[in-house]
């Protein structure tokens, strides 16, 4: 089985800024690329951050309000506000949440969720930039066709990893659900067939009705 890694779905022709890049520059980097944040790099290109819409717009609400209607926008004791702020270093969110290219589509969720965060700057062995994984990059995985998503279990699971025969087992995939029928033999190995099925790539959900073979619970019970 050949999982998909970060380094199969990462971009890797990254638009980036440094840490002094105005705040101008990145507005128009955002706008001609048609992205919402950019990893802020230092001058050995790793990363230290990133600067993202959301914080431009943080800026924009600290300006003064020319109605006058509204209190200005308070910082903390030594810290910018929003409007005070004229480079990236200022604004971005830091430190760089990253990750590696060899990490598998699971581990780089789980590093999402878990930190809340929409994309990962991807670094090599030296924490330089190489590339950056976006919640969508992630998705794609379950886009995968049926039909090779059907392949990969009966091949890579069923008979190379588990070593059942040819059409032992009966495996229907629609839409990323993997259905399995079929007779399995020794008993123990029912929930592995499930688990490996399931940890296949675009695999949403399996339902199993595989059954022990007649003879699997009279040898069990003989030994």
């Amino acid at each position: 089985m050949q999982h998909r890694t970060v380094h199969d779905l990462m971009t890797r022709a990254v638009v980036r800024v440094h840490r002094d890049t105005g705040l101008k520059e990145i507005a128009e980097l955002l706008a001609n690329y048609d992205i919402t944040a950019l990893p802020v790099v230092d001058d050995d290109e790793h990363p230290v951050g990133v600067v993202s819409e959301a914080d431009l717009l943080g800026k924009q609400a600290g300006l003064p309000d020319p109605t006058g209607l509204l209190s200005a926008h308070e910082a903390g004791p030594g810290s910018h506000t929003p409007s005070e702020a004229g480079a990236a270093y200022e604004l971005m969110t830091s430190p760089a949440i990253v990750a590696r290219p060899e990490w598998n589509v699971v581990e780089a969720a789980r590093v999402m969720a878990d930190r809340a965060v929409k994309r990962l700057p991807v670094v090599d062995e030296a924490d330089r930039l190489i590339g950056i994984l976006s919640r969508s990059d992630l998705l794609c995985v379950f886009l995968r066709r049926d039909d090779a998503i059907h392949e990969e279990i009966t091949r890579d699971v069923l008979e190379g990893t588990l070593g059942l025969a040819p059409g032992q087992l009966t495996v229907d995939v629609t839409d990323g659900s993997v259905t399995l029928h079929g007779e399995v033999t020794p008993s123990h190995l029912v929930p592995v067939v499930e688990r490996l099925c399931q940890s296949v790539d675009g695999v949403v959900k399996v339902r199993s009705h595989l059954t022990r073979r007649p003879d699997d619970n009279r040898s069990t019970a003989l030994r």
